[in-house]
């Protein structure tokens, strides 16, 4: 093997996959214990996850990506549109975001993330960017197919569409009582919209 062919390592320590969960998860602990974003701070990341503050700013430049990406790992992978019906893929969306919300510890660091968003855009704006706009063009990609089969009005806003579905499951999972949104809820409400958007 030549000297052009070897693998050169890059520079620095690897990284680790353990230390990076450490932080992810400790981010996340400290958030679901009720710490807001602006206390949030390194030291006290680096301090509950037991790593250094270099070993953090060597995977994030700042406070507000590391949240991002703490944020991110909250949300399940967006579920492929399985294109039997719309109905069924319409289940399968709004079900992913019923057990997101089933999760307390979920439940109270969006809650406490969302609270802080008009302090923090940039942080939102990524985290927009990163974990809900994929989710939305899924959606709306299932809303638009059934409009062009014609298992929905012809007329129906894609935009409209979402909002009404995706808005009556957060209202349920944020304000209902929790025994109010069990396994069949996403099942109650694209019936229940179906039944008034279907021609």
């Amino acid at each position: 093997m030549t000297a052009q062919e070897a693998v050169v390592r890059p520079a620095g320590r690897p990284r680790s996959e353990k230390a990076e969960k450490a932080i992810v998860e400790a981010t996340l602990d400290l958030l679901g214990e009720g710490v807001g974003i602006t206390e949030l701070s390194i030291e006290s990341i680096a301090a509950k996850a037991g790593v250094g503050k270099t070993t953090i700013y060597r995977r994030w430049s700042n406070k507000e990506d590391l949240v991002v990406d703490a944020l991110a790992t909250l949300k399940p992978p967006v579920p492929e549109a399985g294109g039997l019906s719309v109905r069924d893929d319409l289940i399968a969306q709004l079900d992913v975001m019923r057990s997101e919300a089933d999760h307390v510890r979920t439940r109270c660091v969006m809650n406490i993330a969302m609270s802080e968003s008009d302090r923090y855009p940039h942080l939102f704006e990524k985290f927009r960017k990163t974990a809900i706009e994929p989710r939305r063009r899924v959606l709306k990609g299932i809303i638009e197919r059934g409009i062009a089969s014609g298992e929905l009005c012809a007329d129906l806003d894609p935009d409209l569409g979402m909002a009404i579905l995706s808005g009556t499951m957060i209202w349920h999972t944020k304000w209902a009582a929790q025994d109010e949104f069990g396994p069949e809820l996403a099942v109650r409400i694209v019936d229940q919209v179906l039944a008034g958007l279907a021609p």
